[in-house]
């Protein structure tokens, strides 16, 4: 079981193959934690080697262990070529292209596999784990291009380039500089190893790029997720909108979960609003507009798609994800490495971070245009005509929309025959996992604008005041962020709004 130790002081997390957290794997990879191999693993761990051993010196024939690979796997190869068959292995895969990975999700990578190893079921030597918790807790990180990856056999390239720098080649990021993995090991003190039977193979198979990835887009999806609530009611209040349609007798007609906790996140935040009572009586208005008035559904059903995702993520790490695996003295192929269920539902994130885009648009708009805010000046410019206002603030909004829209197109739906058509179907979850981090990346960008957006429009509110927490809300924005008196380059309070919302700044506000 997963546990928790000190060592001198610092938290150390034990693997043993068990699922991981999201929060275990974000506090490790934000170097807040060690990780360690629990000493029940490595028993497993070394009862599965045995197995591997004892082919090796037989005369059985087994795949991945005595074999090629892919379309070669009829090859049988003989016993003094074993360890040049793993080198080339891992050699010949570090095909991967673009910009390097974070080294969050490089560092989520490594512990990933070092876990998923830690089950005791790929046949790996105890040091091939020990040397992957080395680089993690060195922090020594493998440069691991974010392309080439079709999801099956799993995440092959990048965790090729991570193989690499075991065996002192490829390039990491070390104490700040991009240098020769072999330089770096050496001082660090680590020394790299000659992969036996197996072990190549068993480094290479596996989702831990696509999960680690993924897993991250996941946190910050469910961080946005929450704050459009709190968008949300500071444009309600700007809007003189009404939050009768978050009633809790209305959400408990309609039971999911998701809707539930949305409407009662919004229910607090509009708690106490001098607004509201200002036009509670004798208001002609009958109901609000749908991006108002729904936000319980829609932002309700994001909640339980992003949950579902989060918990297929983590069922994935302490999946045993490469091929064949070791159950006994039986040796099993089997196809664990497929990224389909990450992929499908990578693929369900980014749609439903769309949508929550997609309604706080129509938010923004309605705060803006002068047809629908409700008496605020157009643009919520003091001096329309002369000055834009927010005119292009929108824009840009509208801009970051339509791309995620392009981007939510799944990519699961999509597969390439590779390896001479041995692997005939594969699960683009990569793709999955890179598009679903680019949509969240919008989408922080967007939830910045329409805050900014609620903001200016509560400017024109006064003396009235929004509710506690809006209110609340509002003055730690403008910390951040002055009111628009007059036009000026917006682009640098966008982005710094942005920036502090995937830092957490508005996290008190996040329930």
């Amino acid at each position: 079981m997963v546990s928790m130790s000190t060592d001198a002081g610092r938290a150390v997390l034990e693997l043993d193959g068990r699922p991981l957290s999201l929060d275990q794997i974000n506090q490790v990879a934000r170097g807040s934690m060690d990780a360690a191999i629990a000493p029940a693993a490595r028993q497993r761990i070394r009862a599965s080697r045995a197995v591997v051993e004892r082919i090796g010196a037989s005369n059985e024939t087994a795949y991945g262990i005595n074999t090629g690979f892919g379309k070669l796997s009829d090859l049988r190869i003989s016993p003094g070529d074993l360890q040049q068959l793993q080198r080339n292995l891992v050699r010949s895969h570090a095909c991967g292209l673009g910009e390097p990975l974070e080294e969050a999700e490089v560092r989520a990578m490594l512990l990933l596999r070092a876990n998923v190893l830690a089950k005791g079921l790929s046949g790996v030597r105890s040091v091939v784990v020990d040397l992957l918790l080395g680089l993690l807790n060195h922090r020594l990180h493998p440069v691991i291009p974010a392309k080439g990856s079709v999801g099956a056999s799993g995440d092959l390239a990048p965790l090729a380039h991570l193989a690499l720098v075991l065996i002192g080649e490829g390039e990491v990021f070390y104490q700040g500089t991009r240098m020769p993995a072999a330089a770096a090991l050496e001082q660090a003190g680590l020394t790299p190893l000659v992969l036996e039977a197996k072990e190549g193979l068993a480094l290479l198979n596996g989702t831990q790029a696509m999960t680690a990835v993924g897993s991250f887009a996941v946190l910050r999806a469910q961080r946005v997720n929450r704050l459009f609530d709190l968008a949300g009611a500071m444009a309600l209040e700007a809007l003189r909108g009404t939050p009768v349609a978050f009633d809790e007798r209305i959400h408990q007609a309609r039971p999911h979960p998701g809707q539930l906790q949305a409407a009662g996140h919004l229910r607090a935040l509009l708690e106490d609003s001098e607004i509201r009572e200002s036009h509670r009586l004798n208001d002609p208005r009958v109901q609000d507009a749908y991006c108002l008035r729904c936000m319980p559904q829609v932002h309700g059903a994001a909640r339980g798609v992003l949950q579902h995702v989060r918990q297929v993520l983590e069922i994935e790490t302490g999946s045993a994800t490469d091929n064949p695996l070791i159950f006994g003295d039986e040796v099993i192929s089997g196809g664990n490495f497929h990224g389909a269920p990450l992929g499908l539902a990578l693929d369900y994130a980014a749609i439903a971070v769309t949508d929550l885009m997609s309604i706080s648009e129509r938010r923004i708009d309605r705060l803006i245009n002068p047809d629908c805010n409700e008496g605020l000046p157009p643009f919520l410019s003091q001096h329309a005509g002369l000055s834009s206002g927010l005119m292009i603030v929108h824009v840009t909004a509208a801009a970051l929309l339509s791309e995620a829209k392009v981007l939510a197109h799944p990519a699961s739906v999509d597969s390439l025959p590779t390896s001479g058509g041995k692997e005939d179907h594969v699960s683009m979850g990569m793709t999955a996992a890179l598009k679903l981090k680019q949509i969240v990346e919008n989408a922080e960008r967007v939830l910045a604008i329409e805050l900014i957006t609620a903001a200016q429009a509560l400017e024109y509110r006064r003396p009235l005041k929004a509710a506690t927490e809006v209110e609340r809300a509002r003055q730690f924005l403008r910390n951040m962020v002055p009111p628009l008196e007059e036009d000026r380059v917006m682009a640098g309070d966008m982005e710094r709004v942005a920036k502090g919302i995937r830092d957490g700044d508005f996290d008190s506000w996040s329930a």
